[in-house]
């Protein structure tokens, strides 16, 4: 199982509006790099997921319940996935608080932050649960 993070606009689709629908497409992502890793997520695989802009923090986790697709819906080229809803963090774990963690400083999140989608690499996953809990 590999773990990912995946950013979204509070503003246009939070956490709440996930948790009311349940599952979802995720899709929207247009940066190459970024379409590169939603093409590697497999059914199983877990998602955090990161609320930008206003709040910068994960607040909460998903799990892949489809295989990638090409977005045809989209008239720019794009690739998504679908995603079910596992919980909400009781107390969600800022970027500022990431970044002041020396472990985390090399942290796709942090290095790459304008990057929609990203793998969790397995040190930064044991450091992220064990702050989130």
């Amino acid at each position: 199982m590999n773990y990912f993070l995946a950013k979204t606009d509070p503003d246009t689709y939070s956490l709440n509006d996930f948790i009311k629908e349940g599952e979802t497409i995720w899709d929207g992502v247009h940066n190459n790099a970024a379409i590169l890793f939603i093409q590697k997520m497999l059914p199983g695989d877990l998602v955090y997921i990161y609320e930008s802009l206003s709040t910068k923090a994960i607040v909460g986790l998903a799990q892949v319940t489809g295989e990638p697709f090409l977005n045809t819906a989209d008239p720019r080229r794009s690739w998504a996935v679908k995603i079910k809803f596992l919980s909400r963090y009781l107390k969600p774990l800022t970027l500022a608080q990431m970044k002041a963690i020396p472990e985390l400083a090399d942290f796709n999140l942090i290095r790459q932050s304008r990057l929609s989608v990203m793998p969790v690499e397995p040190k930064h996953q044991k450091i992220l649960e064990a702050l989130l809990g």
